[in-house]
């Protein structure tokens, strides 16, 4: 490695141009990697709600869907329109009065009850199916089209509208957050650094990393909208510290020797493999995301992982490139860092550590109780401005027409009219369903399917399914809409086994079932993951217990107060925040440890240990949260997207958490325990 690393000092000026010229591929990677906007793309596959969309794509040519509410459009017009919206490309059908009588069938000839549902007072309803699926580049520009051409006396609802309006509003604010994290970052650098130059040279150094891991998610095809908002701000909260510690390793090797190019090549060695273990518990973190069910988690573990390790790759190939180079000038704009020195607060913990074990103790109960009880949302409408064009036109939706969700039903083809009808009346019954809409439905009793014109009969049957539509008052991720669902697919299931519920709201009700499933199984992979690599480290049995203990009760401490405050969560929250803050965080924890294992070792006593670790450790570790806060809570504060503002805010205060509970209480419950410690790490002396 010091051999690499001489090398590597020596050509410094290569090693720049090549890293800058990298960025040209990254840059084209970056632009064209595609961008999924639909949460619920990311469900396992072998479910049944996502294999019925499929086959409704497959069968009926139909993939996503919205209904439009017109206002006070006479119905000429409102045929017009219809026409008008059938011929954008992408839409596949519209079913609405001109959809179902096309000028053959009279309009009285539909029941009441079902006429109803297609008009209330002087709004008027439509149904529009698109080829192409909810976050399909196709199908959020047919949205856009349908917009234009129905003018504004059209509200256009459902997920695809939704997706359509995200997209548009992530894609205006992501170089913003970007923003907010660098100025951010730039300001608790000037403060902490010692010139005034170095902020930018980190920020620079880590924005190259950024943009080779956006770059390379061009290889993966798509990653979701959330992955790509975030990945940037957590990748240079994450990563900073790493900086940090090379440039104060190179400022000490300076001092030992007058040849600068071999303090930079010890100091490349040196943190090279104080980060490499740091590193692994953050990308251990990541990681454990991985293995969601859910496939979002996938999706933002392996970029944030990926993120990490060229994050370390730039920290010890080009920032030590760009030092060398511009070490005249970081010299003329040094300064002294304007963070208080923090040597106090090794005696304040040593003198009152018992005060300390006591509030830790008295955190637990309800740390743990709020973290394991947060109340979430699954409801996707629920994480965007409820300004938007596709929230307000949900609101009239569940206004106008009482609907606040609509099922699809995919039954087998051969199924009887007779019981049909006798199917459709029981689910009718169902508790909040206000209409169940079919051919036959629709034609009433006694009405033969032979007098419908062909192309009319085909929007709603193909030669193995008939496809029918459920209308329901209750909203999706409720109590009330899952229990109809079970009750909708009881009844289905009695008289067609392989018929399907599909829509947006049976895969919510799926997607809260695998994210419970997830929370579990994440949790218990990420504290192993660490456990393990702290016991490696340490060598030690009690430390790694302590260590992801402390830091738990940190994550405890921060997703509580969501609990306590009667905040709702969106369903990701909890789970990405509990490992995120727990791989990012452990860090601190190990630092300290290591530094009072290492004075036990030389000899000191348990108080003087723990001090003296807790005054050296205390500043890198106040400095790395802080930098981690600043990266992720302006944005948390400026983005009117949920479950970004939700997520950024979390890790901010979590960084913040972790720093307190790591300077304070960690101290405190390493001096109580210190005799179990001794005698359970490898080769430790015991205390004198």
């Amino acid at each position: 490695m010091k051999g690499f690393a001489k090398w590597l000092v020596r050509r410094r000026a290569l090693v720049i141009v090549i890293c800058l010229l990298l960025m040209i591929p990254s840059a084209l990677g970056m632009a064209a990697t595609k961008t999924k906007y639909d949460l619920l793309y990311y469900l396992p596959q072998e479910l049944e709600t996502v294999q019925g969309q499929e086959i409704l794509l497959q069968d009926f040519g139909k993939g996503a869907f919205s209904l439009l509410i017109t206002e006070g459009m006479p119905l000429r017009e409102q045929e017009e329109m219809e026409n008008a919206i059938r011929e954008i490309p992408h839409v596949e059908s519209v079913i609405g009065y001109a959809s179902i009588t096309k000028g053959a069938l009279p309009v009285e000839i539909i029941p009441t009850d079902y006429r109803e549902l297609f008009q209330r007072g002087d709004c008027m309803l439509s149904a529009v199916f698109f080829d192409s699926g909810s976050s399909a580049e196709e199908t959020m520009e047919a949205i856009r089209r349908v917009r234009a051409v129905a003018g504004e006396k059209c509200f256009v609802s459902g997920l695809s509208a939704v997706v359509t309006d995200t997209k548009q509003l992530v894609e205006d604010q992501e170089a913003i957050y970007v923003g907010i994290a660098v100025a951010l970052c730039a300001l608790v650098l000037t403060l902490t650094m010692d010139s005034f130059l170095l902020p930018l040279i980190f920020l620079c150094c880590i924005g190259v990393s950024v943009l080779y891991n956006m770059g390379t998610n061009y290889f993966f095809g798509e990653i979701s909208y959330i992955t790509k908002a975030v990945a940037a701000v957590l990748q240079l909260g994450v990563t900073l510290d790493y900086s940090i510690f090379l440039w104060h390793s190179y400022k000490e090797q300076k001092t030992l020797t007058d040849d600068k190019d071999e303090a930079m090549a010890n100091a490349i060695r040196l943190t090279f493999t104080s980060i490499l273990g740091s590193s692994l518990t953050t990308v251990a973190g990541f990681i454990s995301i991985c293995f969601m069910s859910f496939t979002l988690g996938r999706d933002l573990g392996v970029v944030m992982s990926k993120g990490v390790i060229l994050g370390v790759l730039g920290t010890v190939v080009l920032l030590p490139c760009v030092i060398r180079t511009l070490d005249k000038a970081i010299e003329k704009t040094s300064h002294k860092p304007l963070l208080p020195n923090l040597h106090f607060l090794g005696n304040f913990v040593s003198k009152h550590y018992k005060v300390l074990c006591v509030i830790l103790a008295l955190m637990i109960v309800p740390a743990f109780y709020g973290y394991m009880n947060d109340p979430v949302y699954y409801d996707m409408s629920k994480v965007m401005p409820q300004e938007l064009p596709s929230i307000i036109a949900n609101k009239k939706l569940a206004e106008t027409f009482d609907m606040a969700t609509t099922h699809l039903l995919l039954v087998d083809a051969d199924v009887s009219q007779k019981d049909v009808r006798a199917m459709s009346e029981e689910m009718e019954r169902v508790d909040g369903v206000k209409a169940v809409i079919g051919v036959d439905s629709l034609l009433g009793a006694g009405i033969p399917e032979s007098i419908v014109p062909p192309d009319v009969l085909s929007l709603l049957k193909s030669d193995r399914y008939q496809l029918m539509l459920i209308s329901s008052a209750y909203v999706i991720s409720t109590d009330e809409v899952n229990a109809q669902i079970d009750a909708l697919n009881g009844i289905l299931k009695k008289y067609d086994q392989g018929g399907m519920l599909i829509g947006e709201a049976p895969c919510t009700k799926d997607l809260i079932a695998c994210t419970d499933h997830d929370f579990t199984v994440v949790s218990l992979i990420s504290i192993a993951a660490i456990f393990v690599i702290i016991l490696l480290v340490q060598k030690s049995l009690t430390l790694p217990v302590l260590l992801v203990a402390i830091i738990e009760l940190a994550i405890a401490a921060n997703l509580c107060v969501p609990y306590y405050l009667h905040e709702e969560l969106p369903f990701v929250g909890p789970i990405l925040i509990s490992t995120i803050q727990l791989g990012a965080t452990v860090d601190y924890a190990i630092l300290l440890t290591t530094r009072y294992k290492q004075n036990r070792l030389n000899g000191m006593n348990k108080a003087e240990a723990v001090n003296r670790a807790t005054a050296s450790s205390a500043q890198s570790v106040l400095v790395s949260g802080i930098g981690f806060f600043a990266a992720t809570y302006g944005v948390g504060l400026y983005s009117n997207v949920a479950i970004i503002s939700t997520m950024c805010r979390l890790i901010a205060r979590g960084a913040l958490i972790s720093v307190a509970v790591v300077l304070l209480l960690l101290p405190a419950v390493l001096l109580l325990l210190d005799k179990v410690i001794v005698h359970t790490t490898f080769d430790m002396k015991v205390a004198k």
